[in-house]
């Protein structure tokens, strides 16, 4: 680990008080900024629809079915004007977001002096590798793990079932007090013990990357892996062909899947999972965040992610990981694609990991990740390599307050009326919407597609990771202090919440 006699940098947050200081007030600004964008945007549409004209009180017509039910039911269309300029706005802005994240991608394949400075620009990389064979591309797995005895065993047995068998595995102890040691070496593991580690999975993974990184090759690749997942046999034979056939590939992370299990509640995340992973197979593998759970990288990209600590990126020089950020895997992502590099998580390569068994946990994970994202656009601003992420944070502040508008309208209808009324042009809405969740999660088998057509559920689920989210921007919007933790699974087993 770097010590205290090293020259402060720019963005040094060790050791530079002042820079830490202007950095958690432009967090606090990141927070702050959603808020009020977010807002904005509601109070823009609320005027759009204010401004229009006022519609007629209708009169509801009444049906009788089989001579019992009398249903009330509106014969009236909303406004379409104003469902108009609503969608024609939201693709505006997709398509501003698509657009600007196609030029980014293209321009690093391009010339230009601009994207010849990034170190990890493909054109630069190119010219840096021409004529040079750095050998055949090798792997070599690290998984951090604490107190890990019990998850263990399974994550190595999926390692020795792959199809190209990586070179090495090191099991990184981290201050454990059970038998991990002991486990990771009867199943013919490495091990490599932290020494005086406080900076948890970050921490631990620098001391490894720190004594493994100068011996390896360009041409060779360090796979990080969590201590409680599994990943395909596939996995590692289709990164290293990946490796193989683009130079100017940086990272291959996992598509993951969740474990079974876990009643209700785990049903719910495998269903969240099986969309994530069908909407970055729409996006050809370019994915938002590298996962933590089993993601390659070259070891020339990590080695030039550490040089560039405390001068172009955020935290220590020398520290692949930034021990400061609460989300280590997203912060990685955005130093990798600040630099250039080129990432992305193909079909091929699938993870199966392990799922929060309570509601406790899981609001503690997602806080984590809420949290974790917005310091991470505090800490690189606004660029073109972070608008996606800026985007993305904007989109889900507005789907939270639309769907909460929506609970809110609903609870109003039914305090204020005397006899329910249905809209069959919303009723229609409503039917692509429950095809569309059973159709995005189809592979997941019948569980999931029953959970996904009962439709309301889920939007309960997505109201308790909207709570979430809500609690995470107003605690770095008003400089509340975040916390990293560590929860056990069951009587032996321990998991990174």
């Amino acid at each position: 680990m770097r010590s205290s006699s090293a020259p402060v940098a720019r963005w040094d947050q060790g050791t530079d008080v002042g820079g830490a200081l202007v950095n958690r007030v432009f967090q606090r600004t990141v927070g702050l900024a959603v808020i009020v964008i977010v807002v904005l945007a509601a109070g823009l549409l609320w005027w759009g629809i204010a401004a229009t004209d006022p519609p007629t009180l209708w009169a509801p017509a009444q049906l009788t079915l089989a001579g019992v039910w009398e249903v009330m039911y509106s014969t009236e269309l909303p406004n379409l004007a104003v469902l108009a300029t609503a969608l024609g706005i939201a693709l505006l802005l997709v398509l501003l977001v698509v657009v600007s994240e196609r030029i980014v991608a293209s321009r690093y394949r391009r010339a230009g002096a601009e994207v010849t400075k990034l170190t990890l620009a493909p054109r630069a990389v190119m010219a840096r590798t021409r004529g040079v064979f750095a050998g055949d591309v090798t792997v070599t797995v690290l998984i951090p793990a604490h107190n890990e005895e019990a998850s263990l065993p399974e994550t190595l047995r999926s390692l020795r079932q792959q199809t190209t068998p990586p070179t090495r595995v090191i099991v990184v102890a981290d201050n454990c007090t059970d038998g991990t040691v002991r486990v990771a070496r009867e199943h013919g593991a490495d091990v490599f013990e932290t020494v005086g580690n406080t900076h948890k999975k970050g921490g631990a993974l620098n001391q490894a990357l720190a004594d493994l990184l100068p011996v390896l090759g360009d041409n060779d690749a360090v796979m990080v892996m969590d201590a409680d997942s599994q990943i395909g046999a596939g996995y590692l034979s289709e990164a290293i062909r990946r490796f193989t056939n683009d130079r100017a590939l940086m990272s291959v992370g996992g598509l993951f899947s969740g474990e079974q299990g876990h009643g209700m509640l785990g049903q719910f995340q495998r269903n969240e999972y099986f969309r994530y992973q069908r909407e970055i197979q729409r996006r050809e593998g370019r994915v938002f965040v590298l996962t933590g759970t089993a993601s390659v990288f070259r070891a020339s990209g990590l080695r030039a992610v550490a040089e560039a600590r405390g001068t172009q990126l955020p935290g220590r020089r020398g520290d692949v990981y930034d021990t400061f950020a609460l989300t280590e895997d997203n912060e990685l992502t955005i130093a990798l694609k600040s630099l250039g590099g080129l990432t992305i998580s193909p079909p091929e390569c699938s993870v199966v990991t392990e799922l929060m068994p309570t509601w406790r946990m899981l609001w503690a994970q997602r806080l984590r990740w809420q949290r974790g994202a917005l310091e991470n656009l505090g800490a690189y601003g606004v660029t073109p390599q972070t608008l996606r992420y800026w985007a993305q944070q904007i989109g889900i502040g507005y789907g939270v307050l639309a769907l909460f508008s929506y609970f809110a309208l609903i609870l109003l209808m039914i305090m204020s009326m005397d006899t329910w009324v249905w809209f069959p042009f919303w009723l229609g809405i409503g039917v692509l919407f429950a095809v569309e969740r059973v159709v995005t999660v189809w592979r997941g088998g019948w569980r999931a597609r029953i959970v996904a057509a009962l439709v309301i559920p889920e939007l309960v689920y997505d109201c308790f990771l909207n709570l979430a989210f809500l609690k995470g921007v107003f605690e770095i919007a008003f400089g509340r202090s975040a916390t990293w933790k560590h929860v056990e699974h069951g009587s032996a087993r321990g998991a990174t919440a």
